[in-house]
């Protein structure tokens, strides 16, 4: 097969919400990050691109949670998950994000395009609206049992216990978020992508062209959908944060986040270019390139059906694989961040990486583990007790003992230097090294190109295991034995001891190569024990038994990888299970009582001097550089009134004009924000947290007093 001129790799682009788990890093992130590397050591044009998604109705879920903006929320979180993945050795070639001006003017760029071209409609329907919130919904403000599975984790568009894709009509018994009642149905307008059209398109390119090199669990749920019915979906919704429509007349309409995030692919390989001095366009357009999307099996739909749908409109190349992974469970149950059954990515960072010098071998004993165990045809679990196994009986005895038995056993018998190789002397067993060595390249390379990561780095480890059963055949510190004598066989002795150990080393120079897209850290500490530079880990020179050069010293020995303890493991089990019991008090101790506690007594007298007046909201609008303020005017009748109130995050000022309020209404004047306000707006706050107006049931003179 022709190789490609150029590859583009994307992982899918997490949302800038909160903290990501090991499952996020095991699905998406490790298996993108080791093909790029093996792509870059084998001289391939590559760019590997990710980045925040910060439009999902997520975030303003998270800031409604944290008592913040969406905007402070996307800026902690990008920051928070651009250096977990740094330090988790993610080699982005750039690490961009969704708010960016140059993401807002492709997307909308691209809107344009399709909508233009008349592959976009408009249609009217009815969508959920909550009465109370005064707000349509997005999906994810829609909660309810899902259809298929019967949990009550199942949100508008998937089922976080099943991982099902849904739609809000296919909820049973949905509740708004906002306000935990009912939605009702109401009329509004949006632009769809009708799938339906593109149906004969999704048959030939994933049924018949890619039905035997993409995963099956891809080509699987591809079929089921695509024999389901494919139907329009909306590509815009009723929002206040995300992406504008830009067209005329759509105010209040943003790009819908599925639409909008994997155009990030495209926006941060434009900013790529921009910061490298490159053209963008022929990693997008020319058919020469190889796109290779990384995700979890809950985007499949998105990255082989609609995502593909809107590139081939809109004139790009179509995706070569989407390797999809399987979810990854923790001892023994879903990960779930909202049980806090979770192993955050931060916390291993905390708890491994960062607490001990050389924190970097932490690091790939993570990466190693994670690969091991990749959920790549069906649902795998990450136990504990198996991470300490496989570090332990495999890292560190099997990969480290043999590199360290080779570099020391180098230095006592060999006086620290390359040994020479004696031909004449070379036996069956030394030949049958040489000829695993030379095997083994083109065995892992060929797995890598197939997507089987666990497979190839299985074969990396199996190739090490060899070495160790070769040295205990040749026994060199038996041999060595022989060498005090004086005489021929002493000579023997060391040739044969020299033979060992220079296939030894040369076994542990093609380890470093073959180990470097998997365990990076590992291999740049290998190439500092050898004393080369990093070009020695090009892919061509896998499989070479000339690497090392007679002769030349090499430094002592240092050991890769440290035992993980007992206590470690126990310590990390109690953590999770001390999170899930927290977690599970919290839930049973907030319904307790519905209302707050009460404050302290009062007296009729002082009740009396309070002036509750009906008002009625004649202007709001937002106060400068406060998320939470609106400036109200209320007319009291006998005058109209500035009331500064903390309301922002519930109403739009648009929505509450001409809504009749109860106002205290002789507070004290107080400024805020350089604005006096002139008395105070009475809410209730029912037990989310929303807060709802304490209004009279029918429309009163404004200034009548309540008593």
């Amino acid at each position: 097969m022709t190789q490609p001129k150029r590859y583009l790799i994307t992982s899918a682009l997490p949302y800038a919400n909160g903290l990501k788990h090991v499952g996020h890093l095991a699905g998406a992130y490790i298996p993108a990050d080791i093909y790029t590397r093996y792509l870059r050591a084998q001289k391939r044009d590559v760019v590997f691109v990710c980045g925040s998604d910060e439009h999902g109705t997520a975030i303003p879920i998270q800031a409604a949670k944290e008592g913040t903006t969406p905007r402070a929320i996307i800026d902690k979180y990008h920051e928070a998950m651009k250096q977990d993945f740094e330090d988790l050795g993610m080699s982005f070639d750039i690490y961009h994000r969704t708010s960016e001006p140059i993401h807002h003017e492709t997307a909308q760029e691209f809107f344009t395009y399709l909508n233009d071209r008349g592959e976009l409609e408009v249609k009217e329907t009815e969508q959920y609206y909550d009465e109370e919130a005064k707000s349509f919904l997005a999906d994810r403000y829609i909660k309810g049992t899902c259809p298929n599975c019967g949990s009550d984790r199942a949100f508008g568009d998937q089922c976080e216990n099943c991982g099902r894709t849904l739609s809000p009509d296919e909820l049973i018994n949905p509740v708004s978020t906002l306000s935990g009642s009912a939605p009702v149905k109401k009329k509004t307008s949006h632009w769809y992508l009708p799938l339906g059209k593109h149906e004969a398109f999704l048959r030939e390119w994933i049924l018949k062209e890619h039905k035997d090199d993409w995963r099956a669990n891809v080509v699987g749920q591809c079929k089921s959908w695509i024999e389901g019915g494919l139907q329009s979906r909306a590509v815009t919704r009723d929002l206040d944060w995300g992406i504008k429509v830009p067209v005329a007349g759509a105010d209040g309409k943003m790009l819908y986040v599925w639409f909008d995030a994997p155009i990030g692919y495209i926006s941060a390989t434009k900013q790529w270019a921009i910061d490298n001095d490159k053209d963008w366009k022929p990693y997008w357009y020319d058919a020469d390139t190889k796109l290779v999307h990384f995700i979890g099996k809950d985007n499949i739909v998105f990255h082989a059906i609609i995502f593909p749908i809107m590139l081939k409109l809109h004139g790009n190349i179509l995706p070569s694989n989407v390797p999809s992974n399987e979810f990854l469970n923790l001892e023994g149950d879903k990960m779930s961040t909202s049980r806090n059954w979770k192993l955050d990515m931060r916390d291993y960072i905390n708890d491994f990486v960062k607490k001990e010098n050389g924190g970097e071998q932490c690091v790939d004993m993570l990466r190693y583990y994670l690969t091991q165990i990749a959920p790549e045809t069906k649902d795998s679990e990450f136990m504990w007790k198996g991470f300490q196994d496989a570090v332990n009986s495999e890292l560190v005895s099997i990969f480290g003992n043999f590199i360290n038995r080779t570099w020391v056993l180098m230095h006592k018998l060999c006086g620290g230097k390359v040994p020479k190789l004696h031909e004449e002397l070379l036996d069956d067993t030394d030949k049958e090294l040489m000829k695993e060595i030379g095997n083994a390249k083109s065995k892992i390379e060929n797995l890598l190109e197939d997507f089987k990561f666990r497979e190839a780095l299985f074969e990396v480890i199996d190739l090490s295991r060899k070495g160790n059963q070769y040295m205990q055949k040749k026994e060199p510190w038996i041999k060595a034995k022989k060498t005090t004598d004086d005489g021929p066989q002493s000579t023997e002795a060391q040739k044969e001891i020299d033979n060992c150990l220079h296939l030894c080393l040369q076994l542990s120079a093609n380890l470093a190569i073959l180990i470097n897209p998997f365990l990076p850290f590992t291999a740049k500490k290998m190439l500092h024990m050898m004393k080369v530079v990093e070009k020695m880990l090009d892919w061509e020179n896998a499989g070479k038994l000339k690497l090392l050069s007679v002769g030349y010293a090499l430094r002592a020995p240092e050991l890769l990888f440290r035992k993980i303890e007992d206590d470690e493991i126990k310590f990390q089990v109690e953590k999770l299970k001390a999170g899930l019991v927290k977690k599970e008090e919290q839930k049973v101790e907030a319904p307790k009582s519905e209302t707050a506690a009460l404050k302290s007594e009062i007296v009729f007298d002082d009740f009396a001097k309070i002036d509750l007046r009906v008002g009625t909201i004649v202007t709001a609008e937002k106060v400068e550089k406060a998320d939470k303020l609106l400036k109200l005017s209320v007319d009291l009748g006998f005058e109209t009134r500035t009331i500064v109130s903390g309301i922002a995050l519930h109403f739009k000022p648009e929505d509450i004009i001409g809504k009749q309020v109860v106002v205290v209404a002789n507070l004290a004047p107080r400024k805020m924000r350089g604005i006096e306000s002139n008395g105070m707006i009475l809410m209730a706050e029912n037990k989310d947290g929303k807060l709802h107006f304490v209004n009279p049931d029918s429309i009163i003179n404004p200034g009548a007093p309540v008593n």
